[in-house]
Order: structure tokens, then C-alpha cells, then sequence
């Protein structure tokens, strides 16, 4: 035991008469010094980073911005072209060229000799008691399958 309690004061006596030579402190002093710089030039980088990002979303934003722009100029191109003026003119106010006839022709007129696809409407049966995820994989089934609303 005493053996171990001198091993420990002969250490400590070590350590004591270490900090008291010159150059173990300049090489303290200078491990700290290189750490020091090495901190600040890595928040110098993180910081370059951050503002890269910010440079980039905001060039991503001006190019969306600039696509925008030009979308607009087409669009009041458009509306200043002959071509609009007369589909606005003809939706508007019904007017036609002047070599044109235009015909009225009432919703019940054009409706009586309408065509019927025979378009089923799709409607839940209220009496089916499957799950219903045999009546989703059912509804699947049709669709691919081209049926029209069938149930089973």
C-alpha cells in the first residue's frame, strides 16, 4: 500500500516539475493556439456554407421568377393578337366575321338530338356487406377490366 501511495506522489512530483519546464508549456501554449485557429476557420467554412444555400435558393428563385415573367409577356402577347380579339368578340358578344352566318340553336334543340354514350353512373349498392377491401379490390378489377359499375 505504501508502495502504491509513493508510485502516486512520485507521479504527482512528475506532473508538478513537467509544468514547470519551458518548453512542455510551449507546447501547451501552442497546441491550444492551433486549436483556437482551427475552431474559428471551421466556423468560417460553416458559415461560407450557410450563405452558398442561401445564394443558391435565391438564384433558384430569381430563375422561376424570370420563367414567370416571360410566361407573362406571352400571355399579353397573346392577349394583344387579332386572334384573341376575335374568340373574346365571338364568346362575348356573339359577333361573327363579317362573311359569316351565325345560327342560334336552343338547348332543347341540341339536346333532343344528342347521342347517349351510355355512360353508367357508378353508384355503391347499399346492400353489399363484403369488407371493404374486397370492394375496393372489385372496383379495381372493373376498371382494368372495362367494365361498366359492375358489382360481383
Amino acid at each position: 500500500m505504501q508502495d502504491k501511495i509513493k508510485d502516486y506522489q512520485k507521479l504527482v512530483y512528475d506532473a508538478a516539475r513537467r509544468l514547470n519546464d519551458v518548453r512542455f508549456l510551449g507546447q501547451v501554449v501552442f497546441i491550444v493556439i492551433v486549436l483556437l485557429i482551427s475552431w474559428s476557420g471551421v466556423k468560417a467554412i460553416q458559415a461560407n456554407y450557410n450563405l452558398q444555400k442561401q445564394i443558391a435558393a435565391l438564384q433558384q428563385q430569381n430563375e422561376v421568377q424570370k420563367l414567370a415573367n416571360e410566361n407573362l409577356k406571352l400571355q399579353n402577347q397573346y392577349y394583344n393578337s387579332n386572334q384573341y380579339l376575335e374568340l373574346s368578340a365571338r364568346q362575348n358578344f356573339s359577333l361573327a366575321s363579317p362573311n359569316e352566318k351565325e345560327i342560334l340553336v336552343p338547348k332543347s334543340v341540341a339536346f333532343a338530338n344528342t347521342v347517349d354514350l351510355g355512360v353508367p353512373k357508378i353508384t355503391p349498392s347499399a346492400a353489399d356487406t363484403r369488407p371493404a377491401y374486397a370492394r375496393h379490390y372489385q372496383a379495381w378489377l372493373d376498371f382494368f377490366l372495362h367494365r361498366p359499375g359492375a358489382t360481383d
